[in-house]
């Protein structure tokens, strides 16, 4: 149960948690939430927020979202948003004023860094370190040990919010496992980035980028593989 628990904190119903909760001041955690053992959530937190459709949104209404799911061991930083229906894997480091929407699911011993916004609809694999604002778009799909740097921005609208066709064409990236993505980068809807892909810094990914390539400039284009020595099989 509770081992800490700060000033105005509030607990909707039925919110079940583990062992030895850590609980900062300010926290709000809404009806339903499950809490695994050996949580620490600090000031501020917000868990469990059902989503707010905008009235010109072109999101489905939806009336109600199942509660969210927090592995045991995570630890959830001051001013984090985590949305109904989410859920988070054993481990997780949520850094302070992180974003993590509704339907989006996290692997274990991943890191969400200050500030990372992951859109609705996406999945995170295990052991990925997200950095400091980089942006997840929904429906975006990253597998294990993925690193995205600091900065990053990634899209899933070609059609730049206009024209009706768009409404079903909505795609995220995908990166698969051991893909590398550097700092303030751009990646465009629907493009994947192949195990061991590499992206460097500031490039704009707007075609696939092969396996154990190392792609660069905008567009970025292939420039050499990635070292033997930089390969996740050879960590």
């Amino acid at each position: 149960m509770i081992k800490e628990k700060g000033q105005n904190v509030l607990i909707g119903e039925n919110v079940k948690f583990g062992s030895n909760v850590v609980i900062g001041n300010n926290v709000v955690i809404y009806e339903g939430t499950i809490i695994g053992q050996n949580v620490i959530i600090q000031d501020n937190v917000v868990i469990g927020k059902q989503p707010v459709r905008a009235k010109a949104s072109i999101l489905p209404d939806v009336k109600k979202l199942p509660p969210t799911i927090i592995g045991s061991g995570v630890t959830v930083g001051t001013s984090a948003v985590i949305y109904a229906n989410a859920e988070i894997g054993e481990d997780v480091f949520v850094a302070d004023l992180a974003t993590v929407r509704e339907r989006v699911k996290i692997g274990k011993k991943t890191i969400v860094g200050r500030g990372v916004a992951i859109e609705n609809d996406c999945v995170v694999g295990s052991n990925c370190k997200l950095e400091t604002n980089c942006y997840i778009t929904a429906y975006s799909e990253l597998g294990d040990f993925v690193f995205v740097a600091p900065c990053v921005v990634t899209t899933n609208d070609n059609y730049l919010a206009r024209g009706k066709e768009r409404f079903d064409k909505f795609k995220g990236i995908t990166v698969k496992d051991g893909g590398r993505i550097g700092a303030n980068a751009t990646v465009l809807p629907g493009k994947v980035i192949y195990e061991d892909g590499t992206v460097a810094a500031g490039s704009v990914v707007s075609r696939d980028v092969e396996k154990e390539s190392l792609v660069v400039g905008s567009p970025a284009k292939e420039l050499r593989k990635v070292p033997q020595d930089q390969l996740l099989r050879n960590q």
